[in-house]
């Protein structure tokens, strides 16, 4: 196929290739530099606001090295027991929870009787996302009635 220049194209074709060039154009700017420009944009505005978190702890960190570790005072802390146990009351388990026992530095053994196993695991998931509280190891077997457990335990503190 053979090119030819933009004067031998007939009247039609010019206005074609006129209109096809500039949405090209707009198509460039609109669809490509723009959001490449926002984006660098929003780049940037997040490493300022980086670099001026990174400026704040570097002058509190002598504060806190001066403080020195364990400054919270043991009247703002709740014993993981009271924590275990008030968030199975608000789970719903609260007459499933039969026994909690320490289980090492840190940890805790807990066991539920016949407990509904979709509370059980919602329990778990909110001692470890809102309390810190992870689990070492479960052991489950069916209580009976479709959906109950027995289950046995083991917290730690994170």
């Amino acid at each position: 196929m053979k090119l030819r220049s933009f004067e031998s194209l007939n009247e039609r074709e010019r206005r074609i290739a006129i209109i096809g060039g500039a949405c090209s154009v707009l198509l460039l700017v609109f669809g490509v530099i723009l959001p490449l420009d926002r984006s660098v944009a929003h780049a940037q505005a997040r490493l300022v606001s980086k670099q001026a978190d990174l400026a704040w702890m570097r002058g509190v960190t002598p504060e806190l090295i001066a403080a020195g570790p364990g400054t919270a005072t043991p009247s703002t802390q709740r014993s993981m027991l009271v924590v275990v146990d008030g968030a199975a009351r608000e789970a719903g388990l609260g007459t499933a929870l039969t026994s909690s026992e320490p289980s090492g530095a840190g940890g805790l053994q807990v066991r539920l009787e016949k407990a509904p196993f979709d509370a059980v695991v919602a329990w778990l998931a909110r001692l470890s996302e809102q309390d810190g509280i992870r689990v070492d190891s479960a052991t489950m077997d069916s209580a009976g009635p479709s959906g109950t457990v027995n289950a046995g335990v083991v917290l730690h503190t994170r």
